[in-house]
């Protein structure tokens, strides 16, 4: 029964991108971790089980993380005023070379973990680094902390530093199939192939984790058009890719041998976009890091209006922050910016459309998650946001939106992953 009870309070969830459901002193049943719905009173076939009343709490879906870089949090808001190259190269390889030593990166992902388990995230794409014991020591970590999702150990085998780079292609695949069996014993977390992006791997190493993944059925997370430097030397590693998105496609790791899931797209040409519909990849939207490497502002607005499947990436530490309430936030102002300085015709969006991004939107990506609707995983996450409510009355819309600028940790009284109580 630990995972079976009732919680009471005030819920909101999305019922799509447009809409929200409000639900004011309801009853949210959770049985063996899988929501059985909410109600107005408590059925009677559910009195025997244990109700925690919430009072007047907000109870939203637990927070879903599309894209972050583990590693990355110990250098969090350094380099802030460099693009995304320049950035690489002088802070996130030296940092991340530090991982080849277990007690530094028990220490620091230690760091990350907490903050996770601290925060409205429940589940995520993570980011190791190319070191297959550390590796599965975040895996560990993160499990401890409650969080669901896929954590992946990086791929690079060339232009990349001496002391970041892989032996070999062949040495790579060897070190990321050891660790997808030695990742087995892992409950709550998923190995996920993780090539860094086009430049930094070559074409025997991509074929290699596409051929992985046809033999595993394991997912794929990259980065794609984020930067024009970036895109540029991709065009010049690929002359016969269409398209950056092409240049995945040509080697097997676009969808088409598994589920994708790509950060950024800031730059994504139509053609681009038209074969990640195709093939279903996801958008991870990172409008933070977007915003601090200079990388510009992504037409959000047509993601959604083409159909695309899409959710929300904090992008730790591109962005220096791992609230996905502040990447809602952020992807609001974004919008607004590039919707007044540079295309009035892509309206900016709305509260509505960012809470959907960072819950049901990206929940997809890791099942039936991301709702309060019947069947759904059970993640939720339980807001007093007392310390700023005004002396008026505020509707329950009206609070969420306050919760997305304003809240932080310390507003977080309860938190549930899979009906498992984390806080």
């Amino acid at each position: 029964m630990e995972h079976t009870f009732v919680l009471k309070g005030n819920f909101i969830y999305s019922q799509d991108e447009k809409h929200l459901k409000l639900e004011e002193q309801g009853y949210l049943v959770c049985e063996e971790g899988i929501s059985g719905g909410i109600y107005r009173e408590l059925p009677e076939r559910y009195a025997h089980l244990p109700v925690t009343d919430h009072g007047d709490a907000l109870i939203l879906p637990g927070l879903c993380d599309l894209h972050a870089h583990a590693p990355q949090y110990a250098m969090r808001a350094n380099g802030m005023d460099m693009e995304l190259l320049d950035w690489l190269n002088t802070y996130t390889f030296p940092v991340e070379s530090r991982y080849g030593d277990m007690e530094y990166a028990r220490a620091a992902y230690g760091q990350y973990a907490e903050a996770l388990r601290e925060s409205a995230t429940t589940r995520a794409c993570i980011f190791g680094t190319l070191h297959r014991e550390g590796t599965l020591l975040l895996m560990e970590l993160l499990e401890e902390a409650g969080i669901r999702g896929y954590v992946g150990k990086v791929n690079m085998d060339r232009n990349s530093p001496d002391y970041l780079r892989e032996e070999s292609a062949k040495s790579a695949l060897a070190d990321t199939e050891r660790w997808i069996e030695e990742s087995g014993r892992f409950t709550k977390l998923r190995p996920i192939l993780t090539p860094r992006f086009i430049p930094s791997c070559s074409d025997e190493l991509m074929r290699g984790l596409a051929r992985i993944q046809r033999e595993t059925g394991l997912p794929v997370q990259s980065h794609l058009s984020e930067n024009l430097s970036e895109i540029a030397w991709v065009r010049e590693l690929c002359p016969k890719a269409e398209h950056y998105g092409d240049a995945y496609d040509k080697l097997g790791l676009f969808g088409s041998n598994g589920r994708a899931v790509m950060a950024h797209c800031v730059h994504s040409p139509r053609k681009e976009l038209e074969l990640m519909k195709e093939r279903g990849v996801f958008v991870a939207h990172c409008a933070q890091s977007n915003m601090n490497l200079s990388s510009g502002a992504a037409p959000v607005r047509t993601y959604l209006q083409e159909g695309l499947s899409m959710g929300l990436g904090s992008d730790v530490a591109g962005g220096y922050s791992v609230s996905i309430f502040r990447a809602m936030s952020d992807s609001i102002q974004a919008s607004k910016l590039r919707w007044r300085l540079k295309d009035e015709g892509l309206a900016p969006l709305s509260v509505e459309e960012a809470f959907y991004l960072g819950t049901l939107g990206g929940g997809a990506f890791f099942g039936k998650v991301g709702s309060f609707e019947e069947g759904y995983e059970l993640d939720a996450v339980v807001i007093d946001d007392s310390r700023f409510l005004p002396p008026h009355m505020l509707s329950l819309r009206e609070r969420l939106e306050r919760v997305i600028y304003l809240s932080d940790e310390r507003d977080i009284v309860g938190k549930y992953v899979s009906g498992e109580k984390v806080v």
